[in-house]
């Protein structure tokens, strides 16, 4: 996937495994090691096919893509051999996870991977016809184009701690799984803005949709993702609360995993070369407390 000398190098500069450290701190060695490689396989396809020159602007090329991947995330047998890097590596990802996983834990975590990868055309799309997408659709695809919901889905597999089927669709959990997703995405963009407004005209950042959208200013949009990011926060805490009078081992392990995303990558973000060496000379980033 990472075919170029550069590119490996500058993967290997941006320390992804203490991003996945961050994140799930509790886990053994080996299956630390299981989910880094899974971290690096979402940087390596979203920098490598979804923002590479030669793809990211043609939707028909990545959707041609689509059909040997959705085979290996939904087991579908066929004489054709798995051929794209991207796919055959996805495939010996998921076995590695199939050997921690029930059934329903490893469906989960397949669709979730179907929905992040299936939204990449829906941003080529937006690049092809050079369009920034509204707030309101932007904030709904943004959910599922930043890999947030697969990641999440293997929090109960990496812990050892199965979720029912009733727990994982619980609304209070379904709307913590939303919030925590959220505040990492949006502090993405915050993080990577810089990198984006060079790269991909930032189209796809909530900094420069609300710019477009709703004529912010750079410091008006940055103070409104800002309070969105409170009013999330607000809302993690009120249902952490509720969750805590019902919540079983299980449970309350999967939201203290979706609060270990939160801070991790926030934390991870503000010493990585990834994003901050692509701001201007000078910026100051605050530290976290």
């Amino acid at each position: 996937m990472l075919n170029e000398p550069d590119m490996l190098e500058r993967y290997k500069s941006a320390r992804f495994g203490w991003l996945t450290a961050r994140a799930y701190p509790l886990v053994d060695r080996d299956m630390l090691k299981l989910l880094m490689d899974w971290c690096i396989w979402l940087f390596a396809f979203d920098d490598g096919f979804c923002e590479s020159e030669n793809l990211s602007r043609h939707t028909a090329l990545i959707a041609r893509a689509l059909p040997e991947m959705f085979r290996v995330l939904h087991d579908i047998e066929s004489d054709e051999p798995v051929t794209n890097v991207f796919a055959k590596s996805l495939q010996g990802l998921k076995e590695r996870i199939a050997e921690h996983a029930e059934r329903d834990q490893l469906d989960r975590w397949s669709t979730a991977t179907k929905e992040y990868i299936f939204a990449q055309v829906w941003e080529a799309a937006n690049r092809e016809s050079n369009v920034v997408p509204s707030p309101e659709d932007y904030v709904f695809m943004r959910r599922r184009t930043g890999a947030m919901y697969p990641v999440y889905a293997l929090i109960d597999i990496a812990g050892g701690r199965r979720l029912t089927p009733d727990e994982w669709h619980h609304p209070d959990i379904r709307a913590l799984t939303e919030h925590a997703n959220d505040l990492v995405v949006w502090d993405n963009d915050l993080f990577s803005y810089a990198k984006e407004k060079k790269h991909d005209k930032a189209r796809h950042n909530l900094v420069n949709v609300l710019i477009t959208h709703r004529g912010y200013s750079l410091q008006e949009a940055l103070d409104e993702v800002a309070t969105m990011h409170d009013r999330a926060v607000a809302e993690m805490v009120r249902l952490r609360g509720s969750v805590d009078t019902w919540g079983t081992r299980a449970v309350r392990a999967y939201v203290q995993g979706l609060e270990h995303w939160v801070r991790g990558h926030i934390e991870y973000s503000l010493g990585s070369a990834r994003y901050v060496h692509a701001w201007p000379t000078g910026t100051e980033w605050a530290q976290a407390v």
